[in-house]
């Protein structure tokens, strides 16, 4: 018998726009026993057959769709051509920018819902934060060691967003040797960045900033320059390659700042000019505010401060404090880089918030750029979600 889930009347909408979710509230009956992460057909009220997916029995998207054809079968050798079609849309940035770190997978968009994979040089990391990532496991790693003969296959699941859909977090080795850490990756043509695999953000490192850490180096010739929420200082980085005069790097992380002092040795630049403060960027930027220092570039490159709708109202007070306060540091003419990694701040009112810090900090200013997550980060045009990163780049009189 066919395991299928059967929508209420008008839910199909999305569906037949190729949104790959399905919310439990939009589901009407469950027909056979599905377990979780088994393939089901998702179906109209009135029967019609609308997707492919997985069922997720304690999570608030209680299906999530790998197919919108219903010829395509999932299977082992399903995930292979996904995996293939995601790597070879990739090689053309790859060639172009000699990357030897990028993103393979960006999950929903690259048709393979709650899969993220990073290619880290010899070092392919994933995270597998569905019930049907969890259920195909074994082939995903296929896949990968058929891709990537010559690499180990690392796990990154170490993620709280698994205990939505009834699962535990996960870490460690799934195929092949890992190189000792750190690794070391390529981007932007010989920009080379050191990135712990086993100990690092996310699956290592933020991949998705990229194109946003050339841009910074262009504003930063002659110039003071503060990186807020460093990590391993990578837009320090390229703020020396660009010519500044001095760089603060600064993070709560004293492993981070280790790595930041390494990446700049890495790439042959002056450590004379960058320091490394390991601090709250809250009080570390007041702290500033008293002390009358002034920089000329400022890049607010904050952790995701919305994990809800309900965080949703306290992380614009935080975005609209530290830009606030950045504000108050800037030299006029000075050039702030902002960002929000939070999906559920939309582009408008990140605009907005940055708006108001600048009114309450009593600054003109000026939108020059709009910077958003790097092009192996594609948005599906049926998945909006996708897209997550929004920055701008705003100059202050």
């Amino acid at each position: 018998m066919t395991t299928s889930i059967t929508l209420i009347a008008g839910r199909e909408k999305s569906l037949l726009r190729r949104h790959p979710w399905v919310f439990s509230r939009a589901v009407d009956k469950v027909q056979g026993q599905p377990n979780a992460g088994d393939t089901v057909d998702i179906l109209s009220h009135n029967g019609q057959w609308l997707g492919r997916g997985f069922y997720s029995p304690q999570s608030q998207i209680r299906a999530r769709v790998w197919t919108f054809d219903q010829n395509e079968v999932v299977d082992e050798a399903f995930f292979l051509r996904r995996l293939e079609r995601a790597k070879a849309s990739r090689q053309p940035l790859i060639a172009e920018q000699g990357l030897t770190g990028y993103r393979l997978c960006a999950a929903e968009s690259d048709g393979l819902p709650g899969i993220t994979i990073d290619v880290y040089a010899k070092v392919v990391v994933c995270q597998l934060l569905s019930t049907g990532a969890e259920r195909w496991r074994s082939a995903i790693v296929t896949a990968l060691t058929t891709l990537y003969p010559d690499s180990c296959i690392y796990e990154r699941s170490d993620v709280a967003v698994r205990k939505k859909e009834g699962l535990k977090e996960r870490k460690g080795l799934l195929a092949g040797t890992l190189p000792e850490q750190p690794v070391v990756i390529e981007e932007n043509n010989g920009v080379r960045i050191l990135v712990d695999v086993e100990q690092g953000h996310k699956t290592g490192f933020y991949l998705d900033q990229r194109d946003n850490r050339r841009i910074a180096g262009r504003y930063c010739q002659d110039k003071r320059v503060l990186n807020c929420f460093s990590y391993t200082g990578t837009f320090g980085v390229y703020a020396l390659k660009g010519g500044a005069s001095e760089v603060v790097n600064v993070d709560m992380s004293e492993s981070a700042l280790a790595l930041a002092r390494q990446n700049v040795e890495l790439n042959q630049l002056d450590l004379s000019r960058a320091r490394f403060e390991q601090a709250d960027v809250f009080k570390l930027l007041r702290q500033y505010r008293d002390q009358g220092q002034r920089f000329d570039v400022i890049v607010l490159d904050p952790p995701k401060f919305a994990e809800s709708k309900a965080q949703l109202n306290g992380a614009c007070r935080g975005y609209k404090d530290i830009n606030m306060l950045a504000f108050q540091l800037l030299n006029a003419g000075g050039v702030m880089l902002t960002f929000s990694c939070s999906g559920l701040m939309t582009q408008d009112l990140f605009q907005k918030i940055v708006a108001d810090a600048a009114l309450d900090a009593g600054r003109d200013a000026q939108i020059l750029e709009r910077l958003n997550q790097a092009a192996d980060h594609p948005i599906g045009t049926a998945y909006p979600e996708g897209h997550y990163l929004k920055g701008l780049v705003v100059r202050a009189w």
